[in-house]
């Protein structure tokens, strides 16, 4: 038979119907409501949006038919580390000029379809220009511009309790971490949200949230005891999220809140990460409270019920990524930033005269503020009491001949 017979070969209308219908049990998709209505800007969009969660109810199962099998997953699946010398940044033949310098972390698991579209809303409003709702004057430079998104709904407080499938990891335009779309069903209904993924997660997972509390059926297994070390290692697992006093010290945790009740505040982007330091003990003040050393070196002190996730978070490699072309750049929505020097007089303290000079004066912003030197901009009085150890900082000129001073 020919490569002509095989295209000559007709199909009865009634054998289309089932393959139709065949190919729709091969590709299961996720129930999706009509989109959110059309607004003009965040502002009214944060009154819209309840929660970050979206349920469908699904049908009655019928005794009598066959049902697929639910996935065989497991509690915490055994995650294979990356090879020593694995390649981490995928690069492209450069045909083109745009993709010599091009590198990309390498995101194979990511899901390849749309997102799921109740958790969304258009990216629409003034505020997409760097320019205020009042005035419509640039409030935010080097903004505007780039390709359409929708606004992922993230749900960063984490407060329902029970096992989520993790149906699929994505990628979000929005920020620099991965999302992972997580599922509940609870008798025919089915819940949805999207989460910040953690490092090596992947399809198929199961987390869990305890800031409601320790489960019954986990302090029947372990005896009705409450050690916190018997707990610990049956709840501190990747994705999952508690509050800091039942975290041991020298986790590395993601996703970290600074308000008693409130939602993830720190540690949302690609890559970033904390440890707990210490807990406080005893019947003080310090007992309230745990220390967590952030990635940029400060140690801050934080309530122990405000809430952590365990891991570090997705897309550690994307620090590492090459645009490859200013288009690319334009794409994202960021616009091109000028040297005060190659500007006007009357644009810049550093334009006018002839050739690269900025008029023998000290370098400052286009407000007229120093921006070199350590020129300090904080107010001493205005001081963190919660900060414990502060961030190492940049010293001014003066400070470094102090200190080589007295070194010598």
């Amino acid at each position: 038979m020919t490569k002509r017979d095989l295209c000559e070969i007709q199909i009865p209308l009634h054998n289309l119907d089932i393959i139709a219908g065949i190919s729709g049990m091969l590709q299961p998709r996720l129930l999706t409501r009509q989109s959110l209505h059309r607004c003009e800007c965040l502002h009214t969009l944060s009154r819209r949006l309840i929660h970050s969660y979206t349920t469908e109810i699904l049908p009655p199962q019928d005794p009598g038919r066959a049902t697929n099998e639910p996935l065989g997953v497991q509690s915490h699946p055994s995650y294979a580390p990356e090879e020593k010398n694995a390649a981490i940044l995928r690069t492209y033949k450069p045909r083109t000029p745009g993709v010599r310098h091009l590198k990309r972390p390498i995101n194979d698991h990511l899901y390849k379809g749309r997102p799921h579209l109740p958790l969304t809303f258009a990216r629409k409003g003034q505020h997409i220009g760097g320019r205020n709702s009042h005035t419509g004057k640039i409030t935010v430079r080097h903004r505007g511009g780039g390709a359409k998104r929708r606004i992922r709904v993230l749900d960063y407080h984490r407060m329902e309790p029970g096992k989520h499938l993790v149906e699929r990891i994505e990628h979000d335009p929005g920020r620099s971490a991965h999302i992972a779309l997580l599922s509940r069903t609870v008798g025919q209904t089915r819940s949805y949200s999207y989460i910040v993924a953690p490092h090596g997660m992947r399809a198929g997972e199961e987390v869990e949230s305890f800031r409601q509390g320790i489960p019954d059926h986990l302090i029947r297994e372990l005896g009705g005891t409450a050690d916190a070390g018997m707990i610990a290692a049956k709840t501190a697992f990747r994705g999952n999220c508690m509050p800091l006093h039942m975290i041991p010290p020298g986790t590395i945790i993601y996703n970290v809140g600074l308000k008693k009740g409130g939602g993830a505040q720190l540690c949302r982007s690609a890559g970033t990460f904390a440890t707990v330091v210490s807990k406080g003990e005893g019947g003080s003040k310090k007992a309230m409270y745990v220390d967590v050393k952030l990635k940029s070196g400060e140690v801050r002190r934080i309530h122990r019920d405000c809430c952590a996730t365990i891991g570090t978070a997705s897309n550690v490699n994307f620090n590492r990524r090459q645009l490859g072309k200013a288009g690319r750049k334009r794409w994202l929505g960021i616009r091109p930033t000028v040297r005060g020097v190659a500007m006007n007089a009357s644009d810049h303290p550093h334009g006018g005269g002839r050739g690269k000079s900025k008029g023998n004066v000290h370098p400052v912003s286009i407000w007229g503020q120093l921006t070199k030197s350590g020129y300090k901009t904080r107010t001493k009085s205005n001081v963190n009491r919660y900060v414990v150890t502060p961030r190492p900082r940049s010293e001014g000129k003066k400070a470094k001949a102090k200190k080589k001073k007295k070194a010598d």
